[in-house]
């Protein structure tokens, strides 16, 4: 009985593997929203948020968990923006330091701002755990909109990740 119950639960667990390393989340369309949300850590998460806000797909930017020794400045020239589109529409967020903190910064800027609907850019294998953790602590009626920035994982990066998901995940559960 006992060695039913642990393949089953390894069963569950090799094929929840494979739904997540190959149902990888994609784009979202062209749509509008209040938001763009941009959590730092992933190669073309910044210059897709920043897409978004100059194709007029999104009124304002946040960019959660940046480092507090970058400036304002120094963000605007690396990634090419435009002081009176930074002025207006890009905040930089320095309070968080990994995905759960990203979510509580985010929460306290969307709800700040009264915002109803944004759009998550983060890279395909991060979208399930931070959109998860965005769920948890977002206020009431927000729309969120899965943006993924597609990339190639290797094996180990999205094995770590499905663990985190499943730690995430049961955190919210218990």
């Amino acid at each position: 009985m006992i060695g039913r119950i642990v393949s089953a639960v390894v069963m569950l667990w090799a094929l929840g593997f494979l739904w997540f390393a190959v149902a990888l989340p994609g784009p979202a369309g062209d749509l509008h929203s209040d938001a763009v949300i941009v959590p730092t850590g992933g190669a073309g998460r910044i210059e897709r948020g920043l897409e978004i806000l100059r194709n007029g797909q999104a009124e304002a930017m946040l960019v959660t968990g940046v480092d507090p020794e970058v400036k304002p400045r120094e963000f605007a020239a690396q990634f090419d923006v435009p002081a009176d589109l930074m002025d207006c529409c890009v905040a930089l967020g320095f309070a968080a330091v990994d995905t759960r903190s990203n979510a509580s910064e985010t929460a306290r800027w969307v709800d700040s701002r009264e915002i109803k609907s944004l759009r998550l850019v983060t890279t395909d294998w991060h979208m399930r755990r931070a959109a998860g953790e965005l769920a948890r602590t977002l206020p009431g009626g927000v729309t969120v909109v899965w943006d993924a920035v597609p990339s190639h994982p290797s094996f180990g990066d999205l094995f770590l990740e499905y663990h985190k998901l499943l730690a995430s995940t049961a955190s919210r559960l218990w």
